[in-house]
């Protein structure tokens, strides 16, 4: 596996979009291998948030090094929706952070990678704690400020979900960018459109969500969050000289699995031993 480190002013590879599927693919069984292991997560919004961690971390996207993961040149991915975090570890696994054997201790006491339920620093690869929803977008911009600071060239890429849009600090945050004219912040909103026990729009209607992020003078762009084409079209493009970016990503909560997919129900559940099965069956 070659790793994703490379110069900013350097032209992209162009992705292999098939084999960013596959890989995507094969990220969506572990995450739902590990959650049936635990007994426990969220495999909806992990389903949701594959394509997207895929492309940034294995489409040559995000500059790391797993060997040397405090790097100060590298960029940062946040998770802010941190209860995704299925999809997370098995993402540090294959991008070689983490063994996939530490995968096992996925959600049990005294994991010796500190794989819990919610993502943790301690874990390598992993930047901030995070999981108590609204927050990664604040901490995304100051990090994003200090490594301008100190004269790097970094990005900071934060996925957020849809529902924690909801919070008012999500929206302090996206003007403080504004002012700071912070271009290496880039927010994907991971827009499945489900929150953990409602519609999003049941509980407060986002839309017309473009609009209100241009109106904090923001570089908006929408795709669909399973094309990988799409995906990492707009990762490659350029950055606005002065504005931060938002990517509102439309995604389906479960995707891949169909008895999954839009369901509220499989927020936060671990399939049965049968839902497994079947679930395997699709993701093929």
């Amino acid at each position: 596996m070659s790793l994703n480190i490379f110069m900013n002013d350097r032209p992209l590879a162009t992705p292999d979009i098939k084999q960013l599927e596959k890989t995507a693919l094969e990220l969506r069984r572990l995450a739902l291998k590990i959650i049936f292991q635990a007994g426990s997560g969220h495999p909806g919004g992990s389903f949701s948030a594959t394509d997207l961690m895929t492309a940034l971390f294995f489409g040559g996207i995000l500059k790391y090094d797993p060997k040397n993961p405090k790097d100060p040149k590298r960029d940062r991915f946040l998770l802010s929706k941190g209860h995704a975090s299925g999809i997370y570890y098995s993402v540090l696994a294959k991008a070689g952070y983490i063994a996939e054997s530490d995968l096992d201790s996925y959600r049990k006491i005294n994991s010796p990678r500190f794989l819990s339920g919610h993502p943790h620093p301690k874990t390598p690869g992993v930047e901030i704690a995070s999981g108590s929803l609204g927050q990664g977008l604040s901490i995304g911009h100051g990090i994003a400020l200090g490594t301008r600071l100190d004269g790097y060239d970094s990005k900071v890429y934060v996925i957020l979900g849809d529902g924690e849009l909801q919070e008012g600090q999500i929206w302090e945050a996206a003007m403080s960018a504004d002012k700071f004219k912070s271009n290496n912040l880039i927010a994907i909103v991971d827009y499945n459109k489900v929150a953990q026990d409602n519609i999003t729009k049941d509980l407060k209607d986002l839309e017309p969500l473009e609009d209100k992020w241009r109106a904090f003078n923001w570089d908006v762009h929408r795709i669909d969050g399973h094309d990988m084409k799409a995906i990492m079209d707009v990762l490659q493009l350029p950055l606005d000289p002065e504005k931060p970016r938002v990517i509102i990503a439309d995604t389906i909560k479960g995707k891949g699995v169909s008895f999954m997919e839009g369901k509220t129900a499989w927020h936060g559940v671990a399939p049965s031993p049968e839902d497994y099965e079947k679930a395997l069956k699709e993701l093929v």
